[in-house]
């Protein structure tokens, strides 16, 4: 019995885990599946309440997450969206630029998805790449990222003067924690779509990305459009705080409903059910 309770407390020891690397210091225990779970229902009806409010009041929301590649992005915006209207709430993810995107103004292809009235929509990877994957590859001269970086704030502040609510996030994963989770998308057939040819070509180059980011920080953190950082080693408690973050950026209140009431089911009257060859899936499960 001692045993059994000295390997449980040894497993939470080695569980234990240091939040936000060196710049933190700070650990703490690994948050429990059921403890996460149970903090991320009370979110998600709070995050209800922001939709309902933001459809209600017309608000236009836009929220940007940036961040190294495996730095937890797309679990962070799964977990503010799954449990809201995807009518309100819109995730934009997009592809590399075609050839006619090239011949663009740069943010042209970005301005279209922008919020209207009742919108939250939320970038996963935004303009910024400009600042970010764009330089560090090599994919535009640093005359355009010069451009872009004094720009930007100004375009931004334009935004925010239409009367967008702009939220932007940077995740910031270790590179210890990075190489975990990029080793473990190469092991996992659920995860390997998650690793692109760009993410394995772009790994080894950690500080040029670094170079990027406080280059972009300095131009870019503006008292309009801040930049908010996200410490995600710990990718449960990133996600808890980002959204209970964003719904202190936003005030809202509940929307008065009414209560709804199932009538009740028409009887069957003259109906028959048909006979008819219905084609059902195996049942596997």
């Amino acid at each position: 019995m001692a045993r059994g309770k000295k390997a449980k407390k040894k497993d939470k020891a080695a569980r234990a885990i240091k939040v936000g690397g060196a710049s933190s210091g700070k650990t703490k225990e690994e948050l429990s599946n059921k403890e996460y779970a149970r903090q991320l229902k009370d979110l998600h009806v709070e995050l209800v309440r922001l939709q309902e409010w933001v459809k209600a009041k017309g608000l236009k929301v836009c929220i940007i997450f940036e961040g190294r590649d495996g730095a937890g992005k797309g679990g962070t915006i799964k977990a503010i969206t799954e449990r809201v209207s995807p009518r309100v709430f819109r995730v934009v993810a997009l592809p590399t630029p075609t050839e006619r995107e090239k011949s663009q103004m740069y943010l042209q292809r970005y301005i279209r998805y922008l919020p209207a009235a009742g919108e939250i929509v939320i970038f996963d990877r935004s303009w910024y790449n400009r600042a970010g994957v764009e330089r560090v590859m090599g994919f535009c001269t640093e005359e355009q990222v010069k451009r872009f970086l004094a720009l930007t704030p100004a375009v931004e502040k334009a935004f925010v003067e239409s009367g967008i609510v702009l939220i932007k996030y940077w995740l910031e994963v270790n590179p210890d924690e990075q190489t975990r989770r990029l080793k473990a998308r190469i092991d996992d057939g659920r995860k390997i779509w998650k690793l692109s040819p760009m993410d394995v070509k772009s790994y080894d180059k950690w500080f040029e990305y670094s170079r990027a980011r406080d280059d972009m920080f300095k131009a870019t953190d503006t008292a309009w459009a801040p930049w908010f950082v996200v410490r995600s080693d710990d990718k449960k408690r990133a996600r808890l705080n980002v959204i209970k973050h964003l719904l202190g950026r936003i005030p809202y209140k509940s929307v008065p409903q009414e209560k709804t009431k199932l009538p009740k089911r028409q009887k069957q009257g003259k109906y028959k059910e048909a006979n008819y060859p219905f084609k059902y899936i195996p049942e596997a499960f």
